[in-house]
């Protein structure tokens, strides 16, 4: 019998899959990748997705222990800071974050002041680092390709994979971000897919394959062999890399990047008020 209970909470607007995974034996929890909610029409953010979390998680007794980003995504708004502040809990992030943090304080031309050690992060995990949540053991795995600091979180039967994998119908993610790679792509996927067969995995995002007619987000390490319309078994390398950069130029910029990036590399906080008391995000012409 599996130590631990996954709660999934699914975000419309930017398919992004929320997970709250508990150690029965303690009530100790993790949230997965939080969401704030945005609007880019008016600017404005609320917390009424975070809110359903802090709302599940107080009425079942539960205590946060981690607050996991797999990492700094484009196609949401993190609400890791909110959560943080309204309950309890250390926010971690891969600790290639701060590579991607440099890469994109230039894209930005952010404040000086702006630091790019992930020291806005409660902790930077390091390849195979072992953390506890409760008496159960997660297990960091980095990940990268998508970007430089994806890390997928192994706990007891489980696999949280973020954006690195998408339900077998819908394929794999996308590596033409900065210092994203096809390549490196599939040597974590390879990487992932070694895991027990039976090891159950959770994605990032769900988008329903044209053939599907419900969202989904749970699979297996078994079943991505099988049926991974863009990696199963028996794929190489070069044609993983072939195929995933031919699509990606097709793929348009995700529609949130350029706020989302702002805010999750500084892991879900504003940026700092300027002299009218109002914080900006910047929008760069014509340089993504």
């Amino acid at each position: 019998m599996s130590k631990i209970d996954i709660t999934a909470f699914f975000h419309d607007d930017t398919n992004t899959i929320t997970y709250v995974v508990v150690d029965k034996a303690t009530s100790c929890c993790a949230i997965i990748d939080p969401v704030l909610d945005y609007d880019p029409a008016s600017g404005r953010t609320s917390t009424v997705s975070a809110d359903k979390i802090v709302s599940h998680i107080v009425k079942n007794g539960y205590k946060v222990e981690w607050i996991l980003e797999t990492h700094a995504h484009a196609d949401h708004l993190s609400s890791a800071h909110y959560l943080k502040d309204n309950l309890t809990g250390d926010i971690g992030i891969g600790e290639h974050i701060c590579r991607v943090q440099e890469t994109f304080k230039k894209i930005f031309n952010l404040e000086t002041e702006f630091k790019t050690d992930g020291s806005q992060f409660s902790h930077l995990f390091a390849d195979k680092e072992m953390i506890k949540l409760g008496h159960v053991d997660i297990t960091v795995l980095h990940t990268p390709g998508h970007t430089p600091a994806c890390v997928s979180y192994l706990i007891e039967d489980a696999v949280f994979v973020g954006d690195t994998l998408f339900m077998p119908d819908y394929g794999t993610a996308r590596t033409d971000f900065p210092l994203g790679s096809a390549k490196v792509l599939y040597q974590s996927i390879q990487r992932i897919l070694s895991l027990p067969s039976l090891t159950r995995m959770f994605v990032g995002h769900d988008y329903k394959a044209p053939d599907r007619d419900v969202f989904a987000w749970e699979t297996s390490v078994i079943e991505q062999q099988r049926n991974n319309v863009h990696v199963k078994a028996g794929v190489s390398e070069d044609e993983f890399v072939k195929m995933r950069d031919a699509r990606d130029v097709t793929l348009n910029v995700p529609r949130l990047l350029l706020p989302a990036i702002q805010i999750n590399i500084r892991a879900g906080a504003m940026p700092p008020k300027e002299s009218n008391g109002h914080a900006y995000i910047k929008i760069p012409l014509n340089t993504l």
